[in-house]
């Protein structure tokens, strides 16, 4: 099972829509995934509680028990887990970190953001993981985002390629329960969500029930 902690120590850095959308995407693409909801918010489990279709499951946890519900979710079939983490808390996010294949820190382009995420990156750090910053909220149009990707790389961080734009659609679509590749499925979000989640898949080497599929059709043919 692939573990993703997404970490940011400053709040409003949309880490839970982070989660929601690379879940729904992962189970999309036929991985049985979960959400491990850290904060005490509980924004992804208010989400999911608005939320008709079964997958992702989304599951309320303390961090003290954090190893034992990854354990479970591993036990019953999970193929993926990511962790929402809380803002301001060092200690979880450390532990969250510890626990993942890699971590994931949001990061809206502003320079209240950009000084923010030195220490979600030392946390990955000290855990011995890679990081991926992913830029979100991002203007449509301007260079407010390539000079973040800059300050990213002085801090010594690695951006993500694909970038989350600031559109209605992530809002609203959580408003309702839903993802924005749910809300609009052909929308300008929605291809922002499935290129963020390949770019994961390829990079971390997260393999889908079709790769998986794919792969094994290969083998066969070689032999």
């Amino acid at each position: 099972m692939k573990t993703i902690s997404i970490v940011s120590q400053k709040g409003g850095a949309g880490k839970t829509t982070l989660a929601i959308h690379l879940a729904v995407a992962a189970s999309q693409a036929g991985m049985n995934t979960a959400v491990i909801d850290l904060d005490p918010q509980a924004s992804s489990t208010k989400w999911a509680d608005r939320r008709q279709a079964e997958l992702p499951v989304v599951i309320s946890a303390h961090a003290s028990r954090l190893s034992q519900v990854l354990a479970t979710a591993r036990s019953t079939g999970g193929e993926l887990a990511i962790i929402d983490t809380a803002p301001h808390s060092d200690n979880a996010a450390l532990e969250a970190a510890r626990m993942a294949d890699v971590v994931l820190v949001p990061c809206r382009p502003s320079i209240l953001d950009l000084e923010a995420i030195a220490n979600s990156l030392d946390i990955a750090k000290l855990a011995h993981k890679p990081a991926s910053v992913i830029l979100n909220a991002v203007a449509p149009s301007g260079s407010e985002a390539d000079e973040a990707e800059e300050a990213i790389a002085q801090l010594g961080g690695e951006a993500c390629p694909v970038r989350l734009v600031n559109r209605v659609a992530y809002a609203r679509a959580i408003v309702y329960g839903l993802a924005a590749q749910e809300y609009e499925p052909h929308g300008k979000a929605a291809q922002e969500i499935t290129s963020l989640h390949k770019f994961m898949c390829a990079h971390y080497h997260m393999r889908t029930p079709a790769q998986k599929g794919k792969n094994n059709e290969q083998v066969r043919r070689r032999a």
